[in-house]
């Protein structure tokens, strides 16, 4: 039987190999979770999805996860990668998560997706927002693009 997590992962994955002109080399990140890869020895991605079939979309963060990301920040550039069902994947890095969720760590939070048609994503989260909307097309550009 397949795994649920495995079809919204494999979306992931698949756009990041088929966005890279270069060879990729992706990794499962050494921990418990399944949900974080180590993309070519130096990008971290974490990736939650949401099978809800329309916006908005709700992506919960336990501390251990918000612990694995910090971990990963600290070894790597990471990025953090919400799957909205099949409409699309929003792509935060690092500096754009901490201002939907702070480094103050509760035992679970939140990040809420929002999408209208053919506009972008607007994001909230349990300790801000952000001023901004995030594209479908940010990613994989916006990990394959050299920092």
């Amino acid at each position: 039987m397949i795994n649920e997590f495995e079809f919204f992962h494999g979306v992931v994955l698949c756009r990041l190999l088929h966005g890279s002109k270069e060879r990729i080399d992706i990794r499962p990140y050494p921990t418990p979770s399944n949900s974080s890869y180590i993309l070519n020895g130096e990008i971290g991605l974490f990736v939650k999805y949401c099978a809800k079939r329309m916006s908005p979309w709700g992506f919960t963060f336990k501390k251990n996860h918000q612990e694995e990301i910090y971990r990963m920040n600290r070894e790597m550039r990471v990025f953090i990668l919400l799957v909205c069902n099949d409409d699309g994947i929003v792509c935060l890095d690092y500096d754009e998560l901490k201002l939907l969720l702070d480094d103050d760590f509760g035992e679970t939070e939140s990040i809420r997706i929002r999408r209208k048609p053919r506009e972008k994503y607007s994001l909230v989260g349990t300790d801000g927002k952000l001023k901004f909307k995030i594209g479908a097309s940010d990613f994989p550009r916006k990990i394959l693009s050299p920092s």
